[in-house]
């Protein structure tokens, strides 16, 4: 497959300038690239916000919401299945990257290995990648395979930025309870980590998840990643 990054299908609003955060413009994400092979990558550009998670914590439905779409990124009924990193544009502003799942049972050795070089070495090479969107199922966070993905951010000196998804599914009391004990782990540990709550279903967080990534895309505009 051809590892350019290709111009996105659709108009493009001609008026917008290339990095202004101040409106994201989520809406405009369009499919443009799946890479297997992490030495195809195409050539660094546009600022790139990655999502990571395991394969159960909704990460394509929390993709698939903050873009107003039903299925931009592809939500399986087979958890990891896809061992794709997969980009969307942003209408030349940025990239939103779905990486592949992880913490998924019942797939062979080398699958398993595969994900740890893709990722891995996108994670810790990629110029381009401006943060992390870390999703965990609110009622499951920070399992050791997240932590061992936060290990990996802090390493490279990437940002995080914590989706506690399907909020929906607990009370409201016990919605604060588990954000804010997520939020005193991640201090001990992640202090750069911020975190928050978001329901796909409800669309709850859907405007602070969009600030988040906002100022993870503007901010790799002002300064690289350590190491770059």
């Amino acid at each position: 497959m051809d590892a350019r990054i290709q111009k996105p299908r659709g108009k493009v609003d001609e008026r917008s300038k290339a990095h202004d955060f101040s409106a994201f413009p989520l809406e405009r994400a369009v499919y443009t690239l799946s890479v297997h092979d992490p030495a195809k990558l195409p050539a660094p550009g546009a600022p790139e916000i990655a999502f990571a998670g395991r394969s159960n914590a909704g990460k394509s439905s929390a993709i698939n919401t903050l873009a107003g779409r039903r299925r931009l990124a592809f939500v399986s009924k087979t958890p990891g299945r896809t061992q794709l990193i997969n980009f969307f544009d942003l209408g030349g502003h940025a990239f939103l990257v779905d990486l592949p799942g992880y913490g998924y049972a019942g797939v062979p050795g080398e699958v398993r290995a595969h994900w740890k070089e893709l990722v891995g070495t996108y994670i810790s090479e990629r110029a381009s990648l401006a943060g992390v969107v870390v999703v965990m199922d609110v009622r499951h966070p920070l399992t050791s395979l997240d932590t061992t993905l936060l290990d990996w951010l802090n390493e490279a000196g990437r940002p995080a930025h914590v989706l506690l998804t399907k909020s929906d599914k607990l009370s409201k009391q016990a919605q604060q309870m588990a954000l804010a004990k997520v939020r005193r782990d991640l201090a001990r540990s992640y202090p750069q980590a911020t975190v928050q709550l978001f329901s796909s279903l409800k669309r709850e967080g859907v405007e602070e998840a969009a600030s988040a990534l906002s100022a993870l895309a503007a901010g790799k505009n002002k300064a690289p990643a350590k190491g770059e």
